[in-house]
């Protein structure tokens, strides 16, 4: 009888082990989902080369966490754009050529709107267009 019973209990936790009807597709963490994308515009700006004329013409669109944030952005729009502009003018060509260089340009602004913004909310920048040209 003992052997009877651990042989039906074996059985039941293996029909529940192979054919639970869990859904295997775990909900994805909210960062790793696509957020609200703002284009935010194309910024030609004079870089901050002492030896040469250099200009940048970059792009940007903006990753948000949530609509509250994209009218948030939108309010401060001009502060964002300013900021921006502050930002790309203080580097220089030979330091946003690099791809180490463009990575630390993208975490400085998405860091320096960040302040701008009461909760932040700005997960990401992409560069949609990125020129470089000296003279």
């Amino acid at each position: 009888m003992p052997l009877l019973l651990i042989l039906i209990g074996g059985g039941v936790g293996a029909y529940f082990f192979l054919f639970s009807k869990k859904d295997k597709k775990e909900e994805l963490p909210a960062q790793s989902k696509v957020g609200i994308m703002m284009d935010v515009g194309v910024f030609t700006v004079n870089l901050a080369d002492k030896d040469k004329d250099a200009y940048a013409r970059i792009a940007i669109t903006l990753e948000l966490s949530d609509e509250k944030v994209r009218q948030e952005v939108e309010k401060r729009m001009p502060i964002v754009k300013d900021a921006i502009i502050d930002v790309i003018s203080s580097k220089t060509s030979s330091f946003v050529r690099t791809p180490e260089g463009r990575e630390n340009l993208r975490l400085e602004l998405i860091k320096r709107i960040n302040t701008i913004l009461i909760e932040g909310g700005v997960r990401n920048i992409y560069f949609t267009e990125f020129v470089v040209q000296t003279t």
